[in-house]
């Protein structure tokens, strides 16, 4: 059995109405360029999914009042009595005032001078005595002492460099197996996560995914994602119940917002059933991807996934494979906030009449007792759900659970 164990981390998304946005102010509107994180807090009984906010206001402790919003926006699942972190990056600084943590100077405050008591009525009881803290300063007293001298101010080469990016949070937990750790908010869900059956010889069809940010900061570098996911086709129609076929994808690619509901993303994909010289079946793409989103309000958003790709290097005993896969692809969705989610992908060659779509819909349990998955459907009708059948025409349906969608 070629299962390779990878994890699977979803993103955290929601703002819903039992959930506590709690910015962690920023020392300076300088070091917020390098992230403002900022804690998702579920208060409720039950755990919540929805959307981060778009753009936060949050005041810096030198007082700068700046503008956030969030580096990615991605689903997510905020725990019962728990929370999530999202990084966020800086957009702009609004306005500049005093640090909200520090008080007025005391010799600003102070009056230049000692205004005489009023006036005692003549009926007035005789005054209380005076305690010590209660008397007026008097001449004899010393002088107080001169504020220290000011620091000089910051060189402009200070002024120019950067802050050094914050140093990536490793999370930590406990469990039978021992305690481990991860950099939590580096990994992403990328393609779905689930496990299906079906009838006859559609077997079982499992898929791990994940996505990985390994640079911090807000650079080029920090656009980059190295994903990595895993089909595997299990023949559990069969009594022995080998693996039939599975499939390795390694991708190294950009990922760049080019508006609040867009992004852009480019790069390289290699796809292999992992055999030997002989029988080794691979494909490697250049690829350019796009997403466009809209909000359909209520809860419902639509997402449109066009892609294009050419052919490059060797391709073992597949060097036809682009008769059958062809060039583009397209995928739509359709999705409810803690409702459904409807999606379809299809790719083809139109020169050769071949090609491909599945079909995935998924309804979250979070209901059935705080059960954290997802129902779960696929079905594919066309040329090459496995690699090492590309050039085969098949129809299944299955289903199942997923941990992501």
């Amino acid at each position: 059995m070629r299962l390779l164990l990878l994890p699977a981390l979803l993103v955290a998304t929601p703002a819903a109405a039992q959930l506590r946005v709690a910015p962690e102010p920023p020392v300076s509107a300088s070091a917020a360029r390098g992230g403002v994180s900022v804690f998702l807090v579920n208060e409720g009984a039950a755990p919540v999914t929805g959307v981060a906010p778009e753009r936060l206001e949050v005041v810096a402790q030198d007082g700068s009042r700046l503008a956030i919003v969030p580096a990615e926006r991605a689903p997510a699942s905020v725990p019962a009595n728990g929370f999530v972190r999202v990084r966020y990056l800086s957009a702009g600084v609004i306005s500049v005032g005093p640090p909200p943590a520090v008080a007025a100077s005391p010799a600003a405050a102070a009056p230049s001078a000692v205004a005489p008591p009023p006036a005692a009525p003549l009926n007035a009881p005789p005054p209380a005595p005076m305690r010590t803290t209660d008397l007026p300063p008097s001449a004899a007293e010393p002088a107080p002492l001169p504020p220290p001298p000011a620091s000089p101010p910051p060189s402009a080469a200070a002024l120019s460099r950067d802050p050094a990016p914050p140093l990536p949070a490793e999370t930590s937990v406990a469990s039978g197996n021992g305690s481990s750790s991860a950099f939590v908010d580096r990994f992403s869900a990328y393609e779905p996560i689930y496990g299906a059956i079906g009838v006859g010889d559609a077997g079982t069809k499992l898929q791990v995914s994940f996505a990985l940010r390994p640079f911090g900061g807000t650079g080029a570098l920090s656009h980059f994602r190295f994903a990595y996911t895993q089909t595997m086709f299990w023949a559990t129609d069969l009594p022995s119940g080998p693996f039939r076929a599975t499939t390795y994808s390694p991708e190294a690619f950009f990922d760049v917002p080019v508006a609040d509901t867009a992004r852009l993303a480019f790069g390289y994909r290699h796809d292999s059933n992992g055999e030997g010289e002989r029988t080794s079946i691979d494909a490697n793409r250049l690829f350019v991807r796009a997403v466009k989103t809209w909000d359909l309000g209520s809860g419902w958003q639509a997402e449109l996934v066009p892609q294009a790709w050419v052919y490059v290097a060797q391709r073992g005993l597949g060097r036809d494979v682009e008769d059958y896969w062809g060039f583009t692809s397209l995928k739509a969705s359709l999705l409810q906030n803690n409702g459904v989610k409807l999606s379809v992908a299809a790719r083809g060659n139109p020169g050769t009449g071949r090609g491909a779509a599945e079909l995935f819909a998924s309804y979250p349990l979070q209901r059935l007792g705080g059960f954290g998955v997802y129902l779960f459907g696929q079905a594919f009708a066309g040329y090459g759900e496995a690699l090492d059948d590309y050039r085969r025409r098949e129809s299944h349906a299955r289903i199942g659970i997923s941990l992501t969608r």
